[in-house]
C-alpha cells in the first residue's frame, strides 16, 4: 500500500491551498484517513480525520478553516485549507488506518507535502 501527497507550496497568508493524497495497493473505503502535519522542530500532530463512514473531525487550531473530505471511488483523500496562517507552516502528512475484525492494525504514511505560509 502507498499514500501520495500533492498539491503543497508557498501561500500568503489569509490565501488557500488544497491537498490531494492519494493511495494505492488497496481499496480507501477499508480505511479511516487523517491529515497530520510537522513544523521545524515540533512534533507530529494531528490535523483532521475522516471515518469510513464520512464523519469528520478537527483539531481546535484548525476547525472552521480546513476541511477533510474522502472519495472512495477514486482512492483520494483531500485537505481543503483556507484562511491560512504562518502557523500552519508545516509538512503535511497523509495517514490510513485499519483494524480488521481479527484485529490485525494496519497504518500507512505517505511522504508527505510541504506547506509554507508567508509573505
Amino acid at each position: 500500500v502507498q499514500l501520495v501527497e500533492s498539491g503543497g507550496g508557498l501561500v500568503q497568508p489569509g490565501g488557500s491551498l488544497t491537498l490531494s493524497c492519494v493511495l494505492s495497493g488497496s481499496t480507501l473505503s477499508l480505511y479511516v484517513m487523517y491529515w497530520y502535519r510537522q513544523a521545524p522542530g515540533k512534533k507530529r500532530e494531528q490535523v483532521a480525520r475522516v471515518t469510513r463512514g464520512d464523519i469528520r473531525t478537527y483539531e481546535d487550531y484548525v476547525e472552521g478553516r480546513f476541511t477533510i473530505s474522502r472519495d472512495n471511488a477514486n482512492n483520494r483523500t483531500y485537505l481543503q485549507m483556507s484562511h491560512l496562517k504562518p502557523e500552519d507552516t508545516a509538512i503535511y502528512f497523509c495517514n490510513a488506518s485499519r483494524v480488521t475484525g481479527k484485529g490485525e492494525e494496519y497504518d500507512y504514511w505517505g511522504q508527505g507535502t510541504q506547506v509554507t505560509v508567508s509573505s
